[in-house]
């Protein structure tokens, strides 16, 4: 099953080549994008535990080292890029929104198999979503041009639907129903890249009239984007002294986002082609991070060895 998930770039690029030929059955499946975001969320929600909180409360230089370079870096690199490519308003919006919302729930296993700090990491994907909750959106209204109308309200009790009640429900269940959630745990991976896939395959089905002449640009926006994300990360990390194992985990946080997320509220407020960012970001930064990661796996860090726990989210 890790297998599977490992190559969901692979599966991800192969749905959206499916989306453009045969677009039908995608769009078919478009009203179920809400919760199926909802239901991807609900499985972080249940991988989490009162350990990974108190974890932020122990340790909270590093945590708060990177969620202040995830909220400073990424949107501000999203404005920037959609800028200089002189990126169409709802293109421009998208870029935003990839920029504004919390780091991948795939982070947690690039960081593991790039040497990085897998408690840290954790840490900073829970506190990255409760935050995102209100960053989000406001975020949105300062980087998004005046001309264009943001709901930043509606955006807000969006994120509260998705994000912060589907978390919270996955947490009470984990609370509640520990030994339950441990025998399907496993699973729970493989479940949620599907829900992505078919989220990612459903806005390209979408999208597909404006990918001839919108999808290269985006291409490299997105290629950009997550680039500086990257660097913005590890040298971040670097300029505050931390160790190697820190700065690795700064760089893939920072430069991974919660892309569905960004989609789904695209899509919501802003029309299809708002959307489509967070799509080529979804099966993007899982390309860029399974490398990078590939590339650290084999360079020793000179710190301790992460933990292998907390390893289990979705793509």
């Amino acid at each position: 099953m890790q297998i599977l998930t490992r190559l969901f770039p692979l599966w991800a690029i192969l749905v959206s080549a499916a989306a453009i030929g045969v677009p039908e059955p995608f769009l078919a499946l478009s009203p179920a994008i809400t919760p199926l975001l909802a239901f991807v969320m609900f499985t972080m929600g249940v991988t989490l535990t009162a350990a990974d909180f108190r974890r932020i409360a122990v340790r909270p230089a590093p945590v708060l080292a990177g969620i202040g370079l995830h909220y400073t870096v990424m949107p501000l690199a999203a404005w920037l890029v959609s800028w200089l490519l002189d990126m169409p308003p709802a293109l421009r919006v998208g870029m935003i929104l990839v920029g504004s919302v919390s780091s991948g729930t795939a982070s947690n296993v690039m960081i593991y198999l790039a040497r990085g700090d897998v408690a840290l990491s954790v840490s900073i994907s829970t506190l990255s979503t409760l935050v995102g909750i209100v960053a989000t959106p406001f975020l949105t209204r300062l980087y998004v041009s005046t001309d264009v109308a943001v709901n930043v309200w509606g955006l807000l009790r969006s994120i509260v639907e998705l994000v912060a009640l589907p978390v919270i429900g996955g947490v009470a269940v984990n609370a509640f129903a520990g030994r339950l959630v441990r025998r399907v745990e496993p699973a729970l991976p493989l479940v949620a890249m599907v829900a992505i896939m078919t989220i990612i395959g459903s806005i390209v089905a979408a999208t597909r009239p404006a990918l001839a002449f919108a999808g290269p640009v985006v291409l490299l926006a997105v290629v950009l984007h997550n680039g500086i994300g990257l660097l913005g990360g590890y040298w971040g990390g670097r300029l505050l002294r931390l160790d190697e194992s820190t700065c690795r985990t700064l760089a893939i946080e920072v430069g991974m986002q919660n892309s569905g997320l960004a989609a789904t509220l695209g899509r919501l407020y802003f029309g299809p082609l708002a959307a489509l960012p967070g799509a080529i970001f979804s099966v993007w930064h899982n390309i860029s991070g399974s490398v990078l990661s590939a590339w650290w796996a084999g360079r020793p860090t000179g710190d301790a060895a992460p933990s292998p726990a907390a390893v289990t989210r979705a793509p």
